[in-house]
């Protein structure tokens, strides 16, 4: 997963499947949701984040995963 800030054009984008193809995109009040033809999500991309989030908005990110004890850190079971 990759979350870049563009504070030119003020928008976030999230991409969870870099590489992948995005067949459909629709957004719903400032927010594009991009689809792989699966039906998978590609990215999420948010525009005038600091409207919708703060004036910071890389400021809010508390990022953490969680993984259960069957899984390795390559994310593969044991």
């Amino acid at each position: 997963m990759r979350i870049e800030y563009d504070p030119t054009h003020d928008l976030m984008n999230i991409e969870f499947l870099a590489g992948e193809n995005i067949s459909e995109s629709v957004e719903r009040e400032g927010i594009i949701f991009d689809y792989s033809a699966d039906g998978k999500i590609v990215s999420i991309e948010i525009l005038d984040v600091s409207k919708r989030i703060s004036a910071s908005p890389l400021d809010k990110i508390d990022f953490a995963v969680t993984r259960s004890s069957s899984q390795t850190r390559s994310g593969t079971s044991r």
